[in-house]
């Protein structure tokens, strides 16, 4: 049992609140004299708009406004930005994304007008009777389709539907490795198209403060500093002191919440011209048509091997999907991301990573949990798997042949990894799943008419999302702490896991500290939550805030004792004199450093630190997982059985925490294999998984046990040696449950399967491979 509160699975403090329904979520939030704003959406996936005719909804009972995009050019209201820094070869277009359109509609679901009502059923009812004249235009839906010639176009800037072409590695090196390699496999791979679906809708409620000309948004986000940076610098076009944002409870992100939505402009513009708070609730079907969607990747990847099985090259020619815009961060996710992944934890000694960005006339594809680290990782554990099979080495030998074992490593791409435990996770793994014991399990299920496979696959997440990071100690009167926090919590317990760092280095109790988080008037700044970044980059920066404020403690508790402060010690929440039984608690410190003649010369009062944690340090967790599978070959549907997991996240704050972190994004994970398709209709262009009903997330009967087991490594890269877990379980699962499958389907000659492997498609590979 550890000492302090830092490594103890203590249970999450915030739990109580949110399982006695004390959450506060924006839909919840009772808003006096608030209007409610609906949004009226194209039907079409690519369309002119020929006409717009709004005068009869105006006339609604309760409506008070209606609003088209000619209201905000005129307005003066700008574009949503997409800020994403990526290195292209050639340009990166980024055509001007509006909150409603203008001319042209690309994708189902694109805002074209808003009503806004004094109630949420009149605004749906006047936003049925404006009526639009669309001309419909070829739509395309498909990444590889859209950049194939004669694709029909989406945007005049991007001849042949080209946002980017982006280039990372030696091809020289690649190319002389692959000449000379004994061995070259190569697979077409795709990485499906995936909603997050967070349980809490986007929500936003806005204010205008006519006198100050200022706004106040309440939103369900993930990084309320950024959001509001974009909507100063592109969308108001007004200094950021003059916006307010806040997120009360959020009910899960995952990526999606981090960004500007058309949806928050128009909540601010309605309540800029109507002088009364506006509220917007996102419905479920708005939120896949609307939002984001996450990975969306395809194309071909190569890896090329010794005759003893050493790795040489990697390469991969990549297609990712835009979707009609370019979102936020929607460039940077296949390109920068991705490549800090590529290559996993083996030593490849060359890799080469081609990627061609496509507008296509889908919902914008952004962040969504891993954000291009999975597809990495997908990538180059299906390549290890089928050079297993192909050239007859056995699957976890030819891993652990080409694992990093030397640290520090710079890998091909250039990424520095400090430490890592990549054979010991193997070797625990490999263990776990029993695999002396495998034959017998596969011949029982053979025996009920069942095909049983085992997979194994290891994950390299590189974790930090944003540099930089501020955080604040604030000694409140009446007797608690506030720790605030740049990043911020959207179900990850953020409540629990910062005051256990705080209570351990201050020495106070866990109920003394209160977590202060997602609001720009009470947190300086901050990049939020993405990218596992918040205890590496948060909890240095809180480190950091603390041993200032001890500094200056130290300083005003020797004044008080009439002692030198190198002679004082510190401990349990106390500065004591050696031998004189002489001491004063830290808080009676903070209490008397609130009056300037209780201090030393040239000290402030108050003992209240801040700091900035200037780093862009990477941390690398990693981890290998197997997984068992069972195939009913008349269905295709397939069981999974087994889960296991062996991660290295550096020094656990929560070891309880941390495994639950894992779980989510596994069930995550798990869900784009088997399940989980945004699925389009290649002809119109609809958006064919609108719905819960057509949308297959995996509930608790498709998953077994999911057993987390930990290996700790901490890494110098922070004060606190963490390793970030929020993204791994997403980013390790795809390819260890596709390997499973291809294993129970191996002895029928199926060599390949796209995700999600649904009973369809696994039976059509079983029917195909019986015919050929």
């Amino acid at each position: 049992m550890p000492e302090g509160f830092v490594g103890q699975s203590l249970r999450r403090v915030e739990d109580a609140r949110f399982l006695t329904g004390q959450g506060r979520y924006v839909a919840d939030l009772a808003v006096p004299g608030a209007l409610h704003l609906h949004v009226l959406r194209s039907p079409h996936a690519h369309a002119r708009i020929l006409g717009l005719e709004v005068a009869a909804a105006r006339t609604m009972p309760g409506v008070r406004a209606v609003f088209t995009g000619a209201d905000l050019a005129a307005d003066g209201i700008g574009p949503l930005p997409c800020p994403a820094q990526v290195q292209t070869i050639g340009p990166l277009i980024i055509p001007e994304r509006h909150a409603l359109a203008r001319d042209t509609v690309r994708h189902v679901g694109e805002p074209v007008a808003c009503v806004v009502a004094e109630s949420a059923a009149a605004a749906r009812d006047a936003a049925e009777a404006i009526a639009v004249d669309y001309e419909a235009l070829p739509a395309v839906v498909d990444s590889l389709a859209a950049l194939a010639p004669g694709a029909a176009p989406i945007w005049p800037e991007a001849p042949g539907n080209l946002a980017f072409r982006f280039e990372r590695g030696d091809r020289a090196a690649v190319e002389a490795a692959f000449a000379r390699a004994a061995h070259v496999v190569a697979l077409d791979l795709v990485n499906n198209r995936v909603h997050a679906a967070p349980i809490e809708p986007r929500a936003a409620i806005g204010r205008h403060d006519a006198a100050t000309d200022s706004f106040d948004l309440l939103l369900t986000g993930q990084s309320v500093h950024n959001i509001r940076g974009q909507l100063a610098s592109s969308v108001f076009r007004m200094p950021p002191e003059r916006i307010r944002l806040s997120c009360p409870d959020v009910g899960g992100g995952f990526g999606l919440k981090n960004f500007l939505f058309p949806e928050y402009v128009l909540v601010l513009l309605a309540a800029r011209r109507l002088g009364q708070p506006v509220r917007w609730v996102a419905e479920g079907s708005e939120e896949f048509q609307g939002a984001v969607h996450g990975r969306d990747m395809q194309g071909r990847a190569r890896l090329a091997l010794d005759a003893e099985g050493r790795f040489l090259a990697l390469h991969a020619e990549m297609a990712a999907d835009m979707g009609a815009y370019c979102s936020a961060n929607g460039p940077a996710c296949p390109t920068n991301s991705c490549s800090t992944a590529m290559g996993g934890v083996y030593a490849i000694p060359a890799i080469l990573h081609e990627v061609r960005g496509a507008f296509t006339n889908t919902t914008p594809v952004d962040a969504y949990r891993g954000a291009g680290k999975p597809e990495a990782n997908y990538m180059i554990e299906r390549l290890v798997d089928a050079a297993a099979r192909a050239c007859g080495f056995d699957p976890a030998a030819l891993r652990r042949r080409n694992l990093v074992t030397q640290f520090p490593y710079r890998s091909a791409l250039g990424m520095l990894m400090d430490c890592g435990r990549f054979t010991a996770n193997l070797d625990a793994a490999e263990a776990l799943a029993d695999r002396p014991g495998f034959a017998a399990r596969r011949t029982a299920s053979e025996a009920r008419g069942r095909l049983r496979g085992l997979g194994l696959a290891c994950f390299l997440e590189t974790a930090r999302g944003a540099p930089n990071e501020w955080a604040a100690v604030r000694f409140a009167e009446d007797g608690t702490v506030q720790l605030a926090i740049g990043t911020q919590s959207n179900g990850q317990g953020h409540e629990t896991s910062f005051p256990q760092v705080a209570a351990d280095r201050l020495g106070l109790p866990l109920e003394c500290f209160r977590l202060v988080q997602a609001d720009t008037a009470a947190v300086a700044s901050g990049a939020g939550h993405g990218g596992a970044r918040s205890m590496h980059l948060g909890g240095g920066a809180l480190v950091q805030a603390i041993d200032a404020v001890l500094e200056k403690a130290r300083r005003v508790a020797a004044h008080l004792l009439q002692a030198a402060p190198g002679k004082l010690e510190f401990a349990a929440g106390r500065f004591t004199m050696p031998g004189t039984g002489r001491g004063i608690e830290l808080l009676a410190v903070a209490q008397a450093a609130q009056d300037a003649a209780n201090l030393p010369e040239g000290l402030a009062p108050g003992l209240d630190a801040e700091a900035m944690n200037l780093s862009d340090l990477v941390t690398f967790p990693s981890g290998s997982h197997v997984a068992e599978v069972e195939v009913d070959p008349e269905t295709g549907a397939v069981a999974l059985l087994r889960y296991q997991a062996v991660d290295d996240f550096g020094r656990l704050i929560n070891p309880l925490l941390t495994a639950g972190q894992v779980q989510g994004g596994l069930a995550q994970g798990i869900g784009q294999a088997l399940l989980e398709q945004v699925a389009y209709d290649p002809e119109s262009g609809q958006l064919l998984s609108a719905s819960l009903m057509d949308y297959a997330l995996p509930r608790a009967a498709d998953l077994p046990m999911l057993e987390i087991n930990f290996g700790e490594i901490p890494t110098a890269s922070n004060a606190l040696g963490v390793k970030g877990s929020g993204q791994a379980g997403c980013i390790a699962a795809p390819q260890t449950v596709v390997n499973a499958l291809l294993d129970a389907l191996a002895p029928l000659g199926v060599t390949g399967i796209d995700m999600p492997a649904t009973p369809e498609r696994v039976w059509r590979a079983i029917q195909a491979a019986r015919a050929g």
